[in-house]
């Protein structure tokens, strides 16, 4: 004889196989006990079928809900997921891929911000999505990592900018934050942990679409910086890599902080 038992259910389904209809149902309430059993020799009444049918059916339910199980009229929409979700493209001919951050991806660092307006990049194959540590520098506002042990890693840092600035507005660009020299120095401590001065060998600013970004070199360490604005969130990405690293791969890590764009 088995027992199945439903954590926050009060009844129990009790299977005994010397029985020759096999089941028999016991239901145990709050503030007693009800027990029903098949009589020998008597046929089930309409009652009981219709009570054990309706039985069943709330099993079928309760298995559905709490083990996973799918049952139809039973679909769960999904909202907002944490985590890593994959937004990675497959490779073109050249072996480089895109990702595009998931429109399903969570990410509102505060409650009453907006959702984070999609950002895409291109990586070589080989770069792949690495956990992200709240540990890490940059806290909860890194919103994502990728690396490639031979080549060096990025992170990309969505900060609101109330945090820096209450007169800004909700929808923000660059050119209102400051111009590259303040940006840098207002922000490039946010990626290197540090004061940039004296660090900064470039800045360029670039145009994509309509949108403008600001692109700084800092060594050491050795960094690329790209940054843009857009709603009411500050956007970092960066790529950064050992000295061997750099000295070997800058084409590539060049290429992968010159390809960032809010989408």
């Amino acid at each position: 004889m088995a027992t199945a038992l439903f954590g926050g259910c009060s009844f129990a389904l009790r299977i005994d196989s010397s029985s020759p209809r096999g089941v028999h149902v016991r239901r145990s309430a709050v503030m007693g006990k009800n027990t029903e059993s098949k009589d020998e020799g008597r046929e089930p009444s309409g009652d009981f079928l219709r009570r054990r049918g309706a039985l069943v059916s709330g099993l079928s339910l309760i298995s559905s809900a709490v083990l996973g199980f799918p049952g139809e009229g039973l679909a769960v929409k999904q909202g907002l997921l944490a985590g890593r979700i994959p937004g990675l493209s497959e490779p073109d001919d050249n072996g480089w891929r895109t990702y595009r951050r998931p429109d399903e991806k969570s990410g509102g660092h505060g409650v009453g911000w907006s959702p984070i307006i999609p950002y895409s990049f291109a990586v070589p194959e080989g770069w792949e999505e690495v956990p992200v540590s709240i540990a890490d520098l940059g806290g909860t506002e890194i919103d994502l990592r990728f690396a490639n042990s031979k080549e060096g890693r990025l992170f990309i840092i969505v900060a609101p900018v109330l945090r820096f600035s209450d007169t800004l507005g909700d929808d923000v660009t660059i050119e209102k934050i400051g111009p590259p020299e303040k940006v840098i120095s207002a922000f490039g401590p946010e990626v290197i942990g540090e004061n940039v001065e004296g660090k900064v060998l470039s800045m360029q600013v670039a145009e994509h679409m309509g949108r403008t970004y600001y692109q700084f070199e800092l060594e050491p360490p050795h960094v690329l910086i790209t940054a843009t604005a857009a709603g009411n969130r500050l956007y970092l990405f960066n790529v950064t890599a050992n000295g061997l690293q750099w000295k070997k791969h800058y084409n590539d890590l060049k290429r992968i902080s010159d390809s960032f764009r809010v989408v």
